[in-house]
């Protein structure tokens, strides 16, 4: 069974990111999405967590990083605190090819060892939080009202729910302004 993506309201946001910046990390909740919606952007993925090359790619990390990250750009590390040494190698890479979109990180844990880490990546990775899908990427909501527009003191909203539900066995309209 094949999924289709429903695009996501961060999608932009990596794009502009990795437009100014080395390297994009996407955090969040597990299952929220963070690999699917950055899949759609990368060029090139490596899974650290896949079963069948984990060990492989954990010594690989700590021998030499730097095979790791050869790829098409930007390079999705999915998983990338399983190996928190990457981070610099990836920072290394970002500095010495100077150019902006090399790197997608995503992943849903903090580093296991962050004194692993030298470099802060301040200047060369840009971050993102990722919530779970709302409503209105879920197509769950019309988007007739916008909270922000409620938010900035707009009173003139009206909206009307043209969504379907169940009740009791029948098809119905949910009729709510």
């Amino acid at each position: 069974m094949s999924k289709t993506y429903r695009p996501r309201i961060i999608d932009d946001l990596i794009v502009k990111k990795l437009e100014a910046q080395g390297a994009v990390l996407v955090e969040g909740p597990k299952a929220c999405g963070k690999t699917t919606t950055a899949m759609q952007i990368a060029k090139s993925l490596l899974r650290m967590d896949n079963p069948e090359q984990l060990q492989q790619n954990l010594s690989m990390a700590q021998l030499n990083p730097s095979r790791l990250l050869s790829g098409d750009t930007p390079r999705l590390i999915d998983e990338w605190q399983l190996a928190p040494k990457l981070w610099d190698a990836m920072r290394y890479e970002i500095d010495r090819r100077s150019e902006p979109g090399q790197f997608i990180l995503t992943g849903s844990s903090v580093p296991p060892d962050a004194s692993e880490i030298l470099h802060s990546g301040t200047g060369r990775f840009a971050w993102l939080l990722m919530r779970t899908m709302s409503l209105f990427e879920s197509g769950e909501s019309t988007g007739d009202v916008c909270l922000k527009e409620l938010f900035d003191g707009n009173t003139l909203i009206d909206g009307e729910s043209r969504l379907r539900q169940k009740i009791m066995g029948r098809d119905t309209i949910c009729h709510t302004s």
